[in-house]
């Protein structure tokens, strides 16, 4: 007889056979997935048999972790500001670091307040923006698989954000943004090689990848911004550090951008990211010092 806390055992050795980041969280997520039930009801239940359906759910999941798939890609979901995001390899999976952007942001954002995110993904920012302060709310994205996921995340969680599908800003019209929350992609193509398996051969390389140097996106927005903003307007970024406020935001001055991102990516050797039941608080201290990249946050006035 197989009993939950055995599969639990079993699972975490073969994970960390495997070198698997996290391997018991692990274990328990992919486990309660297959039986449909929380961590909480695994410890609740650890002397109960596994049955044999779940242990055949619980053994594919397994078998693709230990192949490299992510975590959130097998279960189809990650919390983000205490709220379940459906993921799949179209989206870049949200992590706690751009949990930080969105409460750095506060501080910028008003309640009713226009904003809009560039590069919506998941739909992560714009809505949690939205249900956080009540923000008149856009989102692009110029993946239409990606803006189906962040539309389904949007009315499962009853927010109200406008999407659209566009390169980047070109589908905003001009001067009525109080601010753009945005994460744009900013790895180089050459240091592809150089990333890990799980992140290169997975996630988006459209969400990733920012041209030759990696400022593609930068670039292009900074260039767009006094268009889209409202004099007085702020853009906030993941990623960086915290940029010395400006008069105007544009080519011109994107070093400052362009330095902070290449102290961020040294942290983008390692792929690993939480996976738990929350990424804000309940997060253990193993995983937060193997997230993907720093939490760092840079905001400019334009």
């Amino acid at each position: 007889m197989m009993t939950i806390q055995a599969a639990l055992q079993q699972g975490t050795k073969l994970l960390e056979d495997a070198a698997i980041t996290a391997p018991r969280l692990t274990a328990e997520v992919l486990l309660g997935y297959a039986i449909g039930q929380d961590r909480s009801w695994l410890f609740a239940h650890s002397d109960e048999e596994l049955r044999e359906v779940w242990w055949i759910h619980y053994g594919r999941y397994l078998h693709q972790r230990i192949g490299g798939k992510p975590t959130q890609y097998i279960t189809g979901t990650q919390e983000f500001f205490g709220r379940d995001f459906r993921v799949t390899p179209d989206v870049l999976i949200p992590r706690s670091e751009t949990e930080n952007v969105v409460e750095a942001s506060f501080e910028f954002v008003k309640r009713g307040d226009t904003v809009a995110d560039i590069g919506c993904g998941s739909g992560a920012i714009a809505v949690t923006l939205n249900l956080e302060r009540e923000t008149k709310t856009f989102a692009t994205d110029l993946s239409e698989a990606a803006v189906r996921i962040a539309q389904a995340n949007a009315r499962r969680l009853d927010a109200d954000v406008q999407f659209a599908v566009g390169d980047l800003t070109e589908c905003l019209a001009g001067a009525r943004l109080d601010a753009v929350v945005t994460n744009p992609p900013y790895i180089p193509k050459t240091e592809a090689p150089t990333l890990a398996s799980e992140v290169r051969d997975y996630e988006p390389h459209l969400a990733l990848f920012g041209g030759e140097d990696g400022l593609d996106a930068y670039r292009r927005l900074a260039a767009d911004l006094p268009r889209i903003l409202k004099p007085g307007g702020w853009l906030v970024l993941e990623e960086l550090q915290f940029l010395p406020v400006e008069q105007t935001v544009s080519p011109t001055n994107l070093e400052a951008v362009a330095n902070a991102v290449r102290r961020a990516r040294a942290g983008l050797q390692d792929p690993a990211r939480p996976i738990g039941s929350s990424t804000r608080g309940a997060m253990s201290q193993e995983h937060k010092s193997s997230a993907l990249a720093t939490s760092s946050v840079a905001a400019a006035r334009c």
